[in-house]
């Protein structure tokens, strides 16, 4: 194993970044970065090769057996890789019961829209995400989507940070394995779907649509989702057949997360068990 750097001081250079970019988000989009806390994420983040830049580690975790096979892991990659107290490590630590692992990742590029096509196997199935910003929502749909076995998630202009700390844990570790692109523009997802003849729909509380359950799902499909208080846009709703989730109570809506994993699913059930 490569050897491990002990740090003592909490003025260590690498301890101060750490916790300046934690306390400063925007310090940490300036710097192309993003964090990773707890052993869970640590071990998806190393299985799917990200860019991985430096490990935190503490004294007492290093003990355990699967970190110690974590560790092992980073080294072979030549990460570099810190041992420190559980009070250094408090410092560096957004959640209230640390798991003594953090992890200091690099951000994907921005890549074009188009780019998603390349990698997308089989019939596709893309969600878009209008100006949805409360990170639980936006990682648990992502999640959501990775289990679904969407083609990929497309976010628009306003939604959460992908890379922000809620949406990484909310995602548990789908943010390493699906494909995503951010900061998409209204005119070039239409566009998208149009080169690409997807089945363009728009999620809205608007029963003048199609169900989810009727909507034509089993072909190629781009299915937009909206923001929490104001759902999807009106050119978007213009440009794209209305989609309800139908709701028997007395609920004015569903959680945005949740409409999405009942069209993910009725879409896996339209595709692979429509004859069962």
């Amino acid at each position: 194993m490569k050897k491990i750097e002990i740090i003592t001081s909490a003025e260590n250079p690498l301890i101060r970044r750490l916790a300046m970019l934690i306390r400063s988000p925007r310090r940490a989009v300036k710097e192309n970065v993003f964090f990773v806390e707890g052993l869970r994420l640590a071990e998806m983040a190393v299985q799917s090769n990200w860019a991985i830049l430096h490990a935190v580690v503490t004294e007492h975790a290093m003990k355990m057996e699967r970190m110690q096979l974590l560790l092992t892991k980073l080294s072979a990659r030549n990460i570099p890789i810190a041992s420190v107290s559980e009070r250094l490590f408090s410092a560096c630590s957004e959640t209230d019961s640390p798991q003594g692992i953090i992890l200091l990742l690099q951000r994907l590029p921005c890549t074009p829209l188009e780019e998603m096509v390349q990698v997308t196997e089989g019939l596709p199935l893309y969600l878009a995400l209008d100006r949805v910003q409360d990170p639980g929502n936006v990682g648990t749909i992502l999640r959501t989507a990775d289990a679904a076995g969407a083609s990929g998630v497309i976010l628009l202009r306003g939604c959460a940070d992908v890379y922000g700390s809620k949406v990484v844990r909310a995602a548990m570790g789908s943010l390493f394995y699906l494909p995503f692109v951010t900061g998409v523009d209204e005119e070039d997802l239409v566009r998208f779907a149009k080169e690409n003849v997807l089945c363009f729909y728009a999620a809205a509380c608007d029963t003048d649509g199609v169900t989810h359950f009727a909507a034509e799902l089993s072909r190629p499909s781009l299915v937009v989702l909206g923001n929490e208080a104001n759902g999807v846009s009106e050119r978007l709703l213009r440009a794209g057949q209305h989609l309800y989730v139908p709701m028997c109570g007395r609920a004015e809506s569903l959680n945005v997360a949740a409409a999405a994993t009942a069209i993910l699913y009725e879409a896996i059930r339209q595709r692979k068990y429509a004859g069962i």
